[in-house]
């Protein structure tokens, strides 16, 4: 008997090729209509969420942060920062960020997706004309023992002109109008970050370091076959300074709990903005605000879509604890100055392996 498409994915080669090569994704895989998991994507014991080691905490939430002017202002600071120190993760609703905005970029990525793959493949990384438009699937397949169960499209935000010369067009505008829609937003939580840490004002040269560059990343997570063996992103933190997460009503994403010994979901709510503290403010705070470990789950019945805006430094700017805050309380440094293109450089050619990247930069 002839070996079927389906039987030819056990082979990594196969796989590769059809998946990454070729631009098919996992979403070429879940069309193919398999009825098991190529073995490539199956995830060790300890990794899965089936796993005791790894439990769900129902009774425990993220919070919940209304930012509409109704609310008193000194309480919405308080509530921000404190979610920031305490757990790394909130949710925002009354934003600023019009609800057609956020509707209109998932749409556009679902309308990327459904692109032939003979357009998407114009975008990875061995066929793209620049190397801030990369479309690919899982996160760093190299060094990867078990893929991840994700495709994706990066956008690295230069300027306008150039977004509009190189983005590809199903998805362009709409991520454009999310980007600036969202920059209010960006600018009053790091008003707010930033004057609890003594940063009295975010100057030209702190607002650079802060927020100096965007990438915004459309991931797009198809029903899975055997979904409890795999993951659809690994363990890790973030790089960045903040993320600004958009996610669908399809549920997944799961943060760590403060003992470690647990994981809580993080409910969508319509409308709602998922904001997490990224390694770079970590490092930039003197470890005041916290960078957490996170994950989403594949899905055995729903597709997914999620779309996050990370705020980052500059490549090109050397990370460290602001001087205002070891200044204020006498603290000593717990991270050195780090080159932020090194720092991403250490995270991007390993797999996703929890808060492990935070190490690099630690004074020990």
């Amino acid at each position: 008997m002839a070996p079927t498409r389906s039987m030819m994915m056990d082979s990594p080669s196969d796989l590769n090729e059809f998946v990454m090569i070729q631009g098919n994704g996992v979403k070429g895989l879940y069309e193919m209509g398999l009825k098991t998991l190529p073995k490539q994507y199956i995830q060790p014991l300890e990794e899965r969420m089936s796993m005791m080691t790894n439990k769900v905490v129902p009774q425990e939430s993220i919070p919940i942060i209304d930012m509409s002017n109704n609310n008193n202002n000194c309480d919405v600071e308080d509530a921000i920062c404190y979610a920031a120190e305490k757990w790394g993760f909130f949710q925002v609703i009354n934003h600023g960020v019009p609800t057609q905005v956020l509707e209109n970029v998932k749409d556009a990525t679902y309308r990327f997706y459904e692109l032939a793959a003979e357009e998407k493949v114009k975008y990875t990384k061995e066929n793209s004309p620049t190397k801030h438009v990369r479309y690919g699937s899982s996160f760093s397949p190299e060094a990867e023992k078990a893929l991840e169960w994700k495709d994706y499209l990066s956008l690295f935000y230069v300027s306008e002109d150039e977004a509009i010369a190189t983005w590809p067009y199903a998805c362009r505008n709409e991520a454009l109008e999310y980007m600036k829609k969202s920059e209010a937003l960006i600018k009053r939580l790091l008003n707010i970050l930033m004057k609890r840490l003594n940063v009295k004002e975010i100057d030209e040269i702190k607002e650079a370091v802060l927020m100096g560059s965007k990438r915004i990343n459309l991931n797009y997570y198809p029903v899975c076959p055997n979904h409890d063996l795999t993951v659809a992103i690994g363990r890790h933190s973030d790089v960045s300074t903040l993320t600004i997460l958009l996610q669908d009503q399809t549920g997944g994403l799961f943060v760590r709990t403060e003992d470690r010994c647990g994981w809580i979901h993080v409910p969508p709510i319509p409308g709602a903005l998922v904001i997490n503290i990224g390694d770079a403010l970590q490092i930039m705070s003197n470890g005041r605000y916290k960078s957490i470990e996170h994950r989403v789950t594949a899905n055995g019945s729903k597709t997914r879509v999620s779309v996050p805006i990370f705020v980052n430094p500059r490549p090109s700017d050397v990370i460290g604890p602001f001087l205002e805050v070891l200044a204020s309380d006498g603290e000593k440094a717990k991270y050195k100055n780090v080159l932020y293109s090194d720092y991403v450089k250490h995270f991007f050619r390993k797999a996703h392996d929890g808060k492990m990247t935070i190490e690099y930069a630690k004074i020990t």
